[in-house]
């Protein structure tokens, strides 16, 4: 057991050097964050833009306003694609997206529209190309 005399007479512990990283106890900056959220490189570099046009592309596959595709969730018609980047991260709540869909399921009747931003996959495969590509394809074809 310990007396009280003796819990009364210890020093106060000491405190911590402050690390490098914020850790609360620091003031932040006037700015709020200290860097920017946005990328200078990519806004100013056309080669660093391409590229990303090329991934984001890549992700969004051969989905198109009335495209209809399959993969393990379900069947989806394609309504609306969003490449806007601002819009995008408000409807999928999230900071890093470059784009969106907003697509129906076509299995369940009555379904609400949603917006996704999942990529394209080898999984996934098109039951229906939107009503342009078709419309393009069957026109090349009659040449």
């Amino acid at each position: 057991m310990t007396s009280a005399v003796a819990t009364t007479q210890r020093p106060p512990l000491p405190i911590r050097p402050t690390p490098h990283e914020r850790d609360g106890r620091q003031p932040t900056p006037a700015g709020g964050r200290p860097h920017p959220q946005r990328s200078a490189i990519a806004d100013t570099d056309p080669m660093m833009s391409e590229a990303l046009r090329r991934v984001i592309d890549a992700q969004i596959g051969p989905r198109r306003p009335g495209a209809l595709y399959r993969n393990v969730d379900g069947a989806f018609e394609v309504l609306v694609l969003v490449r806007d980047p601002e819009r995008a991260r408000a409807l999928l709540r999230r900071r890093c997206a470059q784009w969106a869909l907003i697509v129906k399921d076509v299995l369940r009747p009555g379904a609400e529209p949603v917006a996704i931003g999942s990529a394209w996959t080898t999984s996934d495969y098109l039951v229906r190309e939107d009503k342009a590509t078709a419309t393009v394809v069957a026109v090349g074809g009659m040449r």
